[in-house]
């Protein structure tokens, strides 16, 4: 089997592990339009939602998303001398989008709104932690690529590898997209 081959074929089964990815997140949207008037008398939405912040940390994130997209470019010209840069911004800005949510969920853990208090929090907390998780998984996956380059160098089968970690980390944006909507825009407007 060739080199091609075995990168189609991995592609593949990346695209596959995205769909099952999909349908994660797709029961995780219907558990909170399920559950997220089920306040057991706690905080709504409407309570809880800064519209300034989410709205930076959304900003954060799609720049992260047009700075994987520049590094993509330049790694597919073998332009290491800008891939390289793109692709720490896009770290950064993960960082710093990660940094955000675990302030906002340490804010309102120390206001007493905890996962624990009604089924709303629970599915709160439940999709914008896995996404967070997801994009946790995304820097550590970055990182790694980013090391292998530097020690080995940008070879073929690196370069297919960053491209489906880019496929990964732009379809976290679309996710992000969707909580920004339909959990902070939809459930925030009173």
């Amino acid at each position: 089997m060739s080199i091609k081959e075995k990168q189609e074929r991995v592609t593949l089964g990346f695209w596959i592990y995205l769909m099952t990815d999909l349908l994660i997140f797709a029961v995780l949207f219907a558990v909170y339009a399920v559950l997220k008037e089920s306040t057991y008398g706690g905080v709504t939405i409407h309570e809880i939602f800064n519209p300034p912040f989410v709205l930076v940390e959304t900003l954060i994130l799609l720049t992260s998303s047009f700075t994987c997209g520049l590094a993509m470019l330049a790694a597919h010209k073998e332009n290491k001398k800008m891939m390289v840069p793109y692709f720490l911004a896009t770290l950064f800005l993960g960082i710093i989008f990660l940094a955000m949510e675990l302030y906002e969920f340490a804010h309102l853990i120390s206001e007493g709104h905890d996962w624990t208090k009604s089924a709303f929090l629970s599915a709160f907390f439940t999709l914008t932690g896995t996404h967070g998780l997801h994009i946790l998984i995304g820097v550590i996956w970055i990182t790694i690529l980013l090391i292998h380059i530097k020690l080995r160098g940008l070879t073929p089968t690196t370069l297919g590898k960053l491209t489906l970690a880019g496929l990964f980390w732009h379809f976290l944006d679309v996710v992000w997209i969707f909580i920004f909507t339909i959990v902070y825009l939809m459930g925030g407007v009173s």
